[in-house]
């Protein structure tokens, strides 16, 4: 069979393009002076993980996020 030939013959896959949307859960152990406090300093600090709170205000409202650890990440296709 000739180079030509077999390049003729050679199968194009066609990739579509997907939207994605993609849910992560977290368990966050953190430090502080309440429940309401955890809860605020965690929605607010680990927006988009990693932890952004800056060393002067954790002293300054009194926490320290312990840890971040990833539980739960799905994907699931929206629109194609």
């Amino acid at each position: 069979m000739s180079n030509q030939l077999m390049h003729n013959s050679v199968n194009l896959i066609i990739m579509k393009e997907y939207k994605v949307a993609l849910t992560r859960t977290y368990i966050v152990t953190i430090e502080a002076e309440s429940l309401e406090k955890a809860k605020r300093y965690s929605e607010f600090f680990l927006g988009d993980c990693p932890d952004k709170s800056l060393k002067k205000e954790r002293i300054e409202k009194s926490f320290e996020i312990k840890d971040v650890e990833l539980v739960f990440n799905d994907a699931s296709k929206l629109l194609e």
